[in-house]
């Protein structure tokens, strides 16, 4: 059976390779720009620092990554997901990081992306799906928001939000703007 290549300009997702790895840094730093330019003199410099590396974001957690075979070096990570859960979190998992490059933003990998980590929890076991963003960032909780995730309430916030919160106020990031977690019930199929 011969398989037909994807279309160009077509996106597949699926669970990050070795070699998808050394890529996943260049995509979470290309936002920098964004921030920079949305920001302005309320930018902080933990938003600018150097992103882990993929292969850090693989030891603590799973990568999903979005793979475009348009690019000018041929397939390659054009956004990634990183879902993270630990047994002391029950039936927690986190959204580590969601990121895409700027060529490839508008086109609906994001959501895509944020589907699959979903659907990855879900798999996994987990009930819910949490994640850390700035509340008023168009590409962050609005965009949450549209994906049916609910900001919670800080006094109902799991021991493990409330550090991750507190390590977001030490690296400063709330003086960019409001922060907040963010939350959506998995649903079971049946």
């Amino acid at each position: 059976m011969s398989r037909t290549p994807p279309a160009p300009g077509v996106v597949r997702l699926r669970e990050a390779r070795p070699s998808d790895l050394r890529h996943l840094a260049g995509v979470e730093n290309s936002g920098v720009a964004q921030f920079e330019e949305h920001l302005g003199d309320r930018m902080v410099p933990a938003l600018a620092s150097p992103a882990p590396s993929g292969g850090d974001r693989d030891l603590t957690g799973t990568v999903l990554v979005a793979v475009a075979d348009d690019g000018p070096a041929g397939p390659g990570p054009v956004g990634f997901a990183h879902l993270s859960h630990q047994d002391s979190w029950g039936e927690w998992a986190h959204l580590e990081q969601l990121s895409v490059l700027p060529t490839h933003q508008g086109r609906g990998v994001g959501r895509a992306l944020v589907e699959a980590a979903r659907e990855r929890a879900r798999w996994d076991g987990h009930r819910r799906l949490s994640l850390c963003t700035y509340r008023d960032v168009p590409w962050n909780g609005p965009f949450y928001r549209s994906a049916g995730f609910e900001e919670v309430d800080e006094a109902h916030l799991q021991p493990f939000q409330a550090a991750l919160r507190a390590r977001e106020q030490e690296l400063g990031l709330d003086g960019a703007g409001p922060r907040c977690v963010m939350m959506v019930t998995l649903a079971r199929k049946s």
